[in-house]
């Protein structure tokens, strides 16, 4: 006691005693926020929501009510087993139609969480709002390992309204949820009510076709195919994010292997979409305040769902089998007509070089050696037909025969056929001298014949023509014009090629990350995969372009070889009859069908509008290569330079990609088009009435005024050239027509428009040069006749087969998939691929005949050939 009294006098007035002072104030402030934390805890105590939990049944309505006091759990519970997987259905009804206040819905399991609220609020185009208050979710189901398995799983409810919200709970087995193969499942679904089930691939099954179809158009709806994973994507607004997906109406077809999904199942998901303008349907709704709340109305849809196994490999291996035993049958066909050809030849070779029974005086021919096959005629004896010198001046020179007088076969005498079996090997060094003498022939070197330039203006002019008119420069120096058309398109076809296989390949891998079905417009009910290509069989069917293509290279090659060696011969009939032998556009129309093969191929990896100008770039220039053979036949002097062709080719190209990108509803395009290709037809008219003896220059209006005075007005006379007039007249109505009908209608795909007058224009000249052979008096030889037969029908059939419209890349993917149908051939083609068969086929055949239609003129003199 004396210590602590001593203690407190000695601190009583030091520095403690004055903090303490300040000590007894903070504990006092101190004391009183506890009691206020105190305090605030009890309220905050007495605010907590109240938490009801409550067991739930399956297959029972819930009623009740949820406040931003009370959080209501149910707790479910049932038995899975490895073996068998049910679904479970969770359906919720809100009775209320207030937006602020939505419910929450939390579903937990075991290795998922699920949540939604209601109203559920799903975004359209231009961020539209749509409200549903009847939301339905199938729940995922985690696979298990054990044989059977109890798993829990809970529903909680909660709001954060102050008012009271009905809602109706219900959840339920889905009996059907793994389907079975081959056997059709029906199903109802809406964009707030997604449905989804499981496939387990069975035993010996690697690939199936997953159909799900509709008998109503709208609503527009998505199909997917997911893996077995936790969460299931099955919402308007997230199901592409994994897995394979397409868009449909009324179609929809997947194929599913089975190396891509580890597991051996896969979830067959289909939701519908909010809007149908994904489908081609019309936007019915436009807001005009914004975040405005649309009654979207009833979307519910129904559809069934079928799992049918795919074809296996041995299809695959038959196949390829039969498209590459069609085309090789081609091959065996020619090599046995060579072969009966040779030995038709060899007889007439013995007949010539034993003329036993007859005399020259009776056959009015001369015997031949084996290596002398050919005629020998007055004023045109071997020495005389084929000049030695090889001078451009020389106007023994040309190509055609310059004589006055007709030019007939006689009889000769024995010792002038000695005499010239006795100069055969002079002859063949000359041969062989002017086959040396073609590698120094120049381009420039082309127009320089001085005899040429003072008459042709002259010749061309004439009332009638013949083709020795026409055929008078240098064969060595066209032959040598034409052959730059095979060479030009070659080098066309490695550029234009590279960066197509680029694109293409980048199109297949894009389809294969993003498992977008949208991109490609496949014939979806047969298209076969096989490693990363999509549709493999319609890349396959095009293998007949690229054979038959190169089997009319090798005959070509074929004739060119034996024309040559008459040339070697100084056989009188090549030298001087027939329509002169130019190879260089048959080579390059073998090419374009061969490049058609193989760019068609490349677009069918991934059809689309944006790539299908490959499919049809070549068929622009087999058409126009056509038209120039068919005019060179009987105007080879003044027929288009290969660079002449090749850029009015690349112009129509360039307006195929304009009419693609631009052309689609685009009135001023289609209006500068028409004036284009009217422009066009005249000054090509005007071009081949006056054999290219005008000129296009600043007195061309004064020129056609002059023309039209004084044979129109002055005197009314009509025109010289008749027939030339009569076909003119036939292609502008043509063409003119197809003017007005593309300016008019407008239509969506503009590449078949414009391969159409293409086409169009071909068939027209190829008429007409079919009648005034005729009507000139000359005949069709039986293979050639076979030929066009042949060719007729097969173009009737796959023209038949091209009209089906399997897909359609003017339409949305989800309408191309209505016309979708199953295979037709083998199970393995469909109705596109025999379109590839048999217009491969035509083609070729078509090619034949071109090479073989005026092999009846091949005795007959050029100066007895009309030119038409």
């Amino acid at each position: 006691m004396g210590f602590r009294t001593c203690w407190k006098s000695r601190h009583k007035n030091g520095p403690m005693s004055r903090s303490y002072r300040w000590v007894r104030p903070g504990l006092a402030a101190l004391l009183w926020m506890c009691m206020i934390l105190f305090a605030c805890g009890t309220e905050a105590v007495g605010e907590t929501k109240r938490v009801i939990q409550k067991d739930g049944e399956f297959d029972v309505t819930y009623n009740d009510t949820v406040t931003s006091e009370n959080q209501t759990i149910y707790a479910f519970n049932h038995t899975i087993s490895r073996n068998k997987t049910e679904g479970v259905r969770v359906s919720v009804d809100v009775l209320s139609d207030r937006l602020d206040s939505p419910i929450l819905f939390v579903v937990r399991q075991k290795q998922a969480v699920l949540s939604f609220q209601v109203p559920l609020i799903l975004r359209g185009l231009y961020q539209r709002k749509y409200p549903y208050y009847h939301v339905g979710r199938t729940l995922c189901q985690p696979p298990t390992l054990a044989a059977s398995e109890t798993q829990y799983f809970f529903v909680d409810v909660s709001t954060l309204s102050s008012q009271g919200t009905n809602y109706q709970l219900r959840v339920s087995r889905v009996e059907s949820f793994t389907l079975q193969t081959d056997k059709k499942f029906s199903f109802t679904a809406s964009p707030s009510q997604p449905q989804y089930f499981k496939y387990v691939f069975p035993d010996g099954v690697d690939t199936v076709i997953v159909k799900v179809n509709a008998d109503n158009k709208f609503p527009c709806s998505v199909m997917s195919i997911q893996d077995i994973q936790c969460p299931v994507y099955d919402l308007d607004n997230n199901v592409a994010f994994i897995g394979m997906y397409q868009t449909m109406t009324k179609k929809g077809a997947i194929t599913v292997q089975r190396k891509d999904f580890p597991s051996n199942s896969f979830y067959v998901v289909v939701v519908v979409k909010t809007e149908d303008e994904a489908c081609g349907g019309p936007l019915r709704f436009y807001p005009l305040r914004p975040d405005e709340i649309i009654d979207a109305g009833n979307r519910t849809k129904t559809l069934d769902v079928v799992v049918s196994p795919a074809i296996n490999s041995e299809v695959y291996v038959i196949g390829m089998l039969f498209c590459l035993g069609i085309f090789l049958s081609f091959y065996l066909l020619t090599l046995l007509y060579a072969c009966l050809e040779n030995r038709r030849m060899k007889k007439k070779r013995e007949v010539f070089q034993n003329p036993a029974d007859m005399s020259p005086a009776e056959t009015g021919k001369i015997p031949a050696s084996p290596h002398e096959y050919g005629s020998i005629a007055d004023n045109a004896s071997t020495l005389s037909s084929e000049p030695i010198t090889d001078s451009a001046t020389s106007t023994d020179n040309n190509y055609g025969y310059m004589g006055q007088e007709p030019f007939k076969r006689r009889p000769v005498l024995n010792h002038l056929h000695r005499v010239a079996i006795h100069i055969e090997r002079s002859l063949d060094s000359i041969a062989r001298s002017r086959q040396e003498s073609l590698s120094s022939v120049e381009e420039e070197d082309y127009d320089t014949l001085d005899d040429i330039d003072s008459d042709k203006n002259i010749v061309r002019t004439k009332k009638f023509l013949c083709v020795s008119d026409l055929a008078r420069k240098d064969k060595r120096v066209l032959s040598k014009k034409y052959q730059i058309y095979f060479w030009n398109i070659a080098t066309i076809a490695v550029f234009y090629a590279l960066p197509v296989i680029q694109l293409v390949i980048t199109y297949q891998t894009v389809v294969n990350v993003t498992g977008n079905q949208d991109i490609c417009y496949y014939n979806f009910l047969c298209a076969h995969p096989l490693g990363v290509v999509s549709a493999f069989n319609n890349i396959l069917s095009n293998l007949g372009y690229v054979m038959l293509g190169l089997l009319f290279l090798l005959i070509v090659l074929k004739r060119e070889i034996v024309h040559k060696r008459a040339l070697e011969r100084n056989d009188i009939n090549a030298l001087e009859c027939g329509i002169p032998k130019h190879f260089g556009l048959f080579y390059a129309m073998g090419t374009a069908l061969m490049m058609e093969g193989f760019l068609s191929g490349c677009y069918h990896v991934c059809p689309n509008y944006t790539n299908f100008q490959f499919d049809t770039s070549f068929m622009y220039m087999i058409a126009g290569l056509c038209m120039l053979k068919l005019y060179q036949k009987r105007h080879p002097d003044i027929n288009a330079s290969a660079y002449t062709a090749y850029a009015c080719l690349a112009a129509v190209i360039f307006f195929s990609v304009l009419g693609v990108v631009f052309g689609r509803g685009n009135t001023a395009f289609w209006i500068v088009f028409s004036i284009i290709h009217i422009l066009a037809t005249l000054l090509l008219s005007t071009q081949l009435y006056y054999m290219g003896r005008w000129r296009l220059d600043a007195g061309v209006m004064r020129r056609i005024i002059y023309v039209i005075y004084t044979d129109c007005i002055r005197q009314c006379s009509g025109p010289m050239y008749i027939d030339r007039m009569v076909l003119l007249v036939m292609g502008n109505i043509v063409n003119w027509s197809l003017a007005a009908y593309g300016l008019i209608e407008r239509p969506n795909d503009f590449a078949s428009y414009l391969l159409a007058i293409a086409i169009c224009n071909l068939l027209l000249y190829f008429a007409f040069y079919i009648i005034m052979k005729l009507r000139s008096g000359e005949r069709i030889k039986c293979l050639a006749f076979a030929c066009i037969l042949f060719t007729a029908v097969i173009w009737g059939f796959a023209l038949y087969f091209f009209f089906q419209g399997l897909s359609t890349w003017q339409k949305t993917p989800a309408e191309s998939r209505e016309h979708n149908r199953y295979c037709v051939l083998l199970s393995f083609f469909d109705d596109h691929d025999i379109w590839h068969f048999l217009s491969s086929i035509a083609m070729f055949g078509s090619f034949l005949v071109l090479l073989t239609m005026d092999d009846d003129l091949d005795t007959v003199q050029r100066d007895k050939i009309y030119v038409f």
